[in-house]
């Protein structure tokens, strides 16, 4: 009989058997194969704990090595701090935070002749055609009424698009507001990552009673 015949014949499906009802409160009957892997992984830890024993019982108490200085352990785990070779220095960090600020305010630019732009196009937003609408006396009455329907709903779509440009405008502020405040938020970043001796100070505003923090360099002769 060949294999495609073999594989044709219908054969009995053996069902593997389950958990007995009186051992129902074990949960699901272990098989074979759970037993395999729940003993490996037991072995698995049962060797790595007699390698670690071994290593503590010939360690030699007085060796020391620099890395001990760094190392540290938190609940009983052990912590080196490794050098991780993927780590900004101080000055490749600074050039990536420059490169940041600059982006923002490039967007802020954009952003602020986009709104100038749109601020001086509100003027024409509503203003009536130039051309005078005619309607003569010869039209048919559903005409006229049709006509004078469309000149009585003109107002309101100027009133309309008018709605709309004002809130685009408002739109656009918020936003450059808000990349405004980013822009100056990194450029301080930055100077504060530069070098000079600087101080913080707490500035009152006499106006609004708010405090508000300001930094101030000590003047350096430049070389």
């Amino acid at each position: 009989m060949s294999s495609a015949l073999r594989n044709a014949v219908k054969r009995k499906t053996h069902k593997e058997r389950s958990q007995p009802s009186a051992r129902k409160r074990f949960g699901l009957l272990e098989k074979h194969k759970d037993y395999v892997l729940r003993a490996r992984d037991y072995h698995k830890k049962e060797k790595t704990i007699k390698t670690l024993r071994e290593k503590a019982e010939f360690r030699n108490p007085d060796e020391f090595y620099f890395a001990m200085q760094k190392a540290s352990t938190k609940d009983g785990v052990h912590n080196a701090n490794q050098h991780d070779p993927e780590r900004y220095t101080a000055e490749q960090l600074k050039l990536l935070k420059s490169q940041d600020a600059k982006y923002v305010h490039l967007k802020a630019q954009v952003d602020a002749k986009k709104l100038e732009k749109m601020k001086s196009s509100l003027h024409r937003v509503g203003e009536e055609p130039q051309n005078k609408h005619t309607v003569f006396v010869g039209d048919r009455p559903k005409e006229k009424k049709r006509r004078n329907a469309e000149i009585a709903e003109f107002p309101k779509h100027i009133e309309s698009e008018r709605k709309k440009a004002y809130h685009q405008v408002q739109v656009r502020e918020q936003r450059l507001k808000g990349l405004m405040k980013v822009a100056e938020g990194m450029a301080l970043e930055q100077a504060l990552r530069g070098k000079g001796h600087k101080r913080k100070l707490e500035v009152k505003d006499a106006e609004t009673g708010q405090k508000t923090t300001v930094f101030r360099w000590k003047k350096e002769r430049k070389k």
